[in-house]
């Protein structure tokens, strides 16, 4: 079993008491059963995020509208399962939603799933955004930290030059320095001319 599937069953079984439905959305392998689940009133959000989970890492988009909702949610283990089966389930709609919640600031204490899971979709969206998210974090007394830290080493990773000067400003923050100094000797050297 995979350790994200088996962390997130056995915190779910949990939560949901071992329930008969609990046991039921587990062990069924019908991906029509589960998608009805997902969209069933008065569903807890315990059986939401098994549904949502086994069916996006299954592949199966019907799972993800649920999925974004999850990545953004208050709980950071449901964010992290949810970046997870985002992750695998392929859809295109992925990057551009990840990036809308990595940059919306009314959401910003959220958004380090966000992040993480542009970093390694490597879309077209993830530099822009990162590069967003992080000049906003470059404020005096930001106290989103985490989530600066995760656009640093995402921008590094990634390895693009338009990160260049957003990482050089971020040498001046003694949080991220050490960060963006890794982040920044990954990018392409600059063309003298």
């Amino acid at each position: 079993m995979d350790e994200a599937l088996r962390s997130l069953t056995e915190r779910l079984r949990t939560e949901a008491g071992a329930s008969a439905a609990y046991e039921r959305l587990a062990a069924t392998e019908d991906p029509d059963a589960l998608a009805a689940a997902l969209t069933e009133p008065g569903q807890p959000l315990w059986a939401r995020e098994l549904v949502a989970f086994r069916l996006g890492t299954a592949g199966d988009r019907r799972a993800f509208e649920t999925l974004v909702l999850l990545l953004n949610h208050r709980d950071p283990q449901r964010c992290a399962s949810a970046a997870h089966a985002l992750a695998r389930l392929g859809d295109p709609r992925t990057a551009r939603a990840a990036a809308a919640l990595a940059t919306n600031e009314l959401r910003v204490a959220y958004a380090l799933q966000p992040v993480r899971l542009l970093v390694e979709l490597r879309a077209p969206e993830a530099v822009p955004a990162l590069i967003t998210t992080l000049e906003r974090r470059l404020r005096p007394h930001d106290p989103y930290r985490e989530v600066a830290l995760a656009c640093a080493e995402g921008l590094g990773i990634l390895g693009d030059g338009r990160a260049r000067t957003v990482l050089n400003e971020a040498l001046a923050h003694p949080a991220l320095a050490e960060a963006a100094v890794r982040a920044l000797a990954r990018l392409p050297k600059e063309e003298v001319r």
